[in-house]
Order: structure tokens, then sequence, then C-alpha cells
């Protein structure tokens, strides 16, 4: 774990005033349940507080910059932009995963690597900086972290749809996803799936889900079959 706060400050390009906000959004229930002694808090309720103004400032974005968008998509493509692979994609940009304080059990069984405890750890942050700083830090951080490379993060989200009606847009074959590897315990594996086109691999990519890993195996074969055409 990473204590080095003003590296993480540097990363996110805002100074905190108040450094418990910051650690408070940092704090993995694992590590707060195994420090009560110290009265340390999870980031839970400051994740619930991040949650609401990445909703509100997405939505807003959105509203202003998408005008000829109707409501339905507006809601797709929010939803693209706050669901819990993008925001960890999101926070992994900033390496936010090297600062979380987590318990020595859920560090020891890959807990930096789930993508919910990232992104929830990613609106948590937010939420300490709209306390520390007010709604336009919150904003500024949020549009540059969150709300950047739209189409790149839209296509993450409909990877599969997208890689479907490529195909059959060709009429070139079959496509099917096979998960190849899972490891760890029960409660914590990860998945390793490919994207097969006329049984070639043509993606692969790994989840705590079996439906994450076909997602980003899915992207994975968009931006190889971008890179041929």
């Amino acid at each position: 774990m990473n204590t080095d706060y003003e590296k993480l400050e540097s990363n996110i390009g805002y100074c905190f005033k108040d450094k418990d906000l910051l650690i408070n959004a940092l704090t993995h229930t694992s590590y707060a349940n195994e420090h009560k002694h110290k009265g340390m808090k999870d980031n839970e309720r400051l994740e619930f507080l991040g949650d609401a103004v990445l909703e509100l400032v997405s939505s807003e974005y959105l509203y202003k910059n998408m005008k000829d968008m109707p409501e339905g998509k507006m809601t797709k493509l929010r939803a693209s932009l706050v669901c819990e692979p993008t925001l960890a994609m999101d926070a992994r940009e900033i390496d936010l995963e090297d600062f979380i304080y987590l318990g020595k059990g859920e560090d020891e069984t890959g807990g930096r690597k789930r993508d919910s405890i990232v992104s929830d750890a990613f609106e948590a942050l937010i939420g300490a900086i709209f306390l520390d700083g007010g709604i336009e830090e919150a904003k500024y951080f949020i549009l540059k972290f969150a709300l950047n490379d739209i189409e790149k993060k839209k296509l993450f989200y409909d990877s599969k749809t997208v890689l479907q009606e490529r195909v059959n847009s060709v009429k070139n074959g079959n496509l099917v996803y096979e998960i190849i590897k899972e490891w760890g315990p029960d409660h914590n594996k990860t998945y390793e799936a490919a994207a097969k086109l006329n049984g070639k691999i043509i993606g692969k990519g790994q989840g705590h889900t079996k439906k994450a890993a076909e997602q980003q195996a899915a992207f994975d074969a968009l931006k190889t079959l971008d890179k041929r055409n």
C-alpha cells in the first residue's frame, strides 16, 4: 500500500485541506474492521455521497453536450460512464488501487484488483473532494477522469453488442465466448474468457465474473479488428 498522499494528489490534480477526508475515502471496510481500536471509519458513506455527485455532474454534462440525444439514450450512455468496470478503469488511470487501505486478508486475496473495491474508492474520493473543496472541484475531477474519452467508454460498455453487430454486418461467421481459465478462491474468483470467431480466438479478457471477462474479451476483439482495418 502506498501512503504517499502527495503522489496521489499530484495524480488527481487536487490537494486536500482536510487529509482525514482523503484517508477516509481510501479506507475499505476490511481495514476499518481490523482497526476499530483506532477509530477508523470505512468509505461507504463517502461512496454514497460521491455516487450522487457523479450522477448529477454526468447528467448535467450529457444534457448540455448531447443536445439532440433523447432521454433514453442519455440514460444508457450515463450508465456506461458510471458502471463499475468503467469507474474501476478510471480509478486505475490515477493508480488509486495502490493507495487503498485494505485489511490483511482482503489484500492477500487480490482485493486491489477487484473492480468493486476500486470503483467504490473512486466514488468515495469524489465525495471527499466535494466535501473538501465544493461542487466545482468535484466537477473538475469528474470531467477530467470520469467523463473523458466517452466514445471509448461507450464502446467498452456495449462491446459485446457492438462486436455481434459487426460480425452480423459482414456475415462472416459464428461468434461465441468461452471461459478458458479460472483461478482463485470461490469468493474471489478470476475468469479469463476468449471471444472466438469461427473457432479462432480474436480477443481475450479477464474479470471477477464470467460476464465481465466476456465483456473485456469483446472489447479486446474490437480493438484488434480496428487495428486490422
